[in-house]
């Protein structure tokens, strides 16, 4: 079965194509600036990528633009559109409505819609890629995956905030988070790596990049996550603050004479490592600043490990002990240097790392007698999203 990916931003729509069969990508891409001049960038595996500036109006435009290329001229790996099975999209907020992906109708269209304020940036672009998919691949199933949907499997005790409930019940106020696709996928395969069924293991996933987001997953489900209502809470990030005392943002505003839009942004795009180190978001350039002495860079970057490896203890707790500790995503996957850092002193625990293995990024870290297997896992979104688009599309089709 072939499988579009579709993950589409306010003026950007990167695309994927599947063959779920194999689990091969038969080509990417990505269109930016839609609405103004436009450009792509479409890449063949085993061929030399093709960029071109291109005009795209709209998304639908955009998307007619990734058919051509899929299945005309040299850039083709199809024959016709039809060999396109469904396409599956990413989409940020699904609120508490959906807990698992779902085939695309016009009630899915308008709970999406609802989730609009509580995905402001996110969910009206996603909503506008599956519109233009549908009207552009009339007849091909559309999907919708939901980074919020592996979460609502968490608690009353876990999702809740403690404000007055009405504002639960008439606005939907409560913890989301986020990442949910990949924390599902990283969790199984650290099941199967370790030859266990997941509904046995105790797992904690440290999905950790410029966005990150911890999760503990107890017997296959999460029970509770770092991100909260938005993307912007837990952890320090790359440009985002984490959790703060909210009395902050009143204090800042009245001090600097900002408006909640400002204070807003200063969180979401001025925060995070970036902001206390004043130099980099990107923790490559933190790490070669460190190993220069740049204090704040090692405040930083210390003040990250720390807030992780506090997670961690949190949800140790939470889950009643701990079988595996995942690590994930740009930072997760490829810093070894934060890796240890994280796990620096949870020896009591049961967690500890050979240093060699983390060095080399091994798939198992974990030193000879560790009582919790810590791994390093991939992770692969959009063939989670297509793997879910399938098994969905398999289903209509019965």
């Amino acid at each position: 079965m072939k499988i579009l990916v579709i993950n589409a931003g306010s003026s950007s729509l990167k695309y994927q194509l599947f063959d779920t069969d194999t689990k091969d990508v038969l080509a990417k891409g990505l269109c930016e600036r839609i609405g103004l001049d436009g450009n792509v960038k479409h890449s063949v595996p085993g061929q030399e990528d093709f960029v071109k500036e291109m005009p795209m109006k709209d998304h639908g435009a955009a998307i007619r633009i990734v058919i051509e290329l899929l299945t005309q001229g040299n850039t083709a790996v199809l024959t016709s559109l039809s060999e396109i099975d469904a396409v599956g999209h990413r989409v940020l907020h699904g609120g508490a409505e959906f807990t698992e992906s779902v085939i695309v109708d016009d009630r899915v269209i308008d709970a999406i819609r609802k989730c609009i304020p509580l995905g402001p940036l996110h969910n009206p672009a996603n909503l506008t890629g599956i519109l233009a998919c549908s009207e552009v691949m009339e007849g091909i199933p559309q999907v919708a995956v939901f980074d919020t949907a592996f979460h609502q499997t968490m608690p009353e005790k876990a999702y809740l905030y403690a404000l007055p409930y009405e504002y639960y019940e008439k606005h939907g106020v409560r913890r989301y988070g986020f990442h949910g696709t990949s924390h599902r996928y990283v969790s199984q395969k650290a099941a199967e790596i370790v030859g266990k069924p997941a509904e046995d293991l105790k797992i904690i996933v440290c999905h950790l990049g410029n966005g990150s987001s911890i999760s503990a997953v107890n017997g296959g489900k999460c029970i509770d996550t770092s991100m909260g209502l938005t993307p912007l809470e837990g952890v320090p990030m790359g440009t985002r603050s984490g959790c703060i005392d909210p009395a902050i943002l009143e204090f800042i505003m009245n001090a600097e004479s900002i408006d909640i839009s400002e204070m807003t942004d200063i969180l979401n795009k001025k925060s995070g490592v970036l902001g206390i180190s004043g130099i980099s978001s990107d923790f490559r350039d933190l790490d070669e600043a460190k190993d220069n002495g740049h204090k704040r860079a090692i405040i930083a970057l210390e003040c990250f490990a720390y807030s992780v490896k506090k997670y961690i203890g949190a949800y140790v707790a939470a889950l009643g002990g701990l079988d595996i500790l995942v690590f994930t995503a740009g930072i997760g996957e490829n810093n070894y240097k934060a890796r240890k850092e994280i796990t620096s002193g949870l020896e009591f625990m049961g967690i500890s790392i050979d240093d060699e293995k983390n060095i080399n990024n091994q798939t198992d870290i974990s030193a000879e007698g560790s009582r919790v297997r810590t791994l390093v896992v991939p992770t692969n979104e959009e063939l989670a999203i297509a793997i879910d688009t399938m098994a969905l599309v398999e289903k209509l089709v019965k």
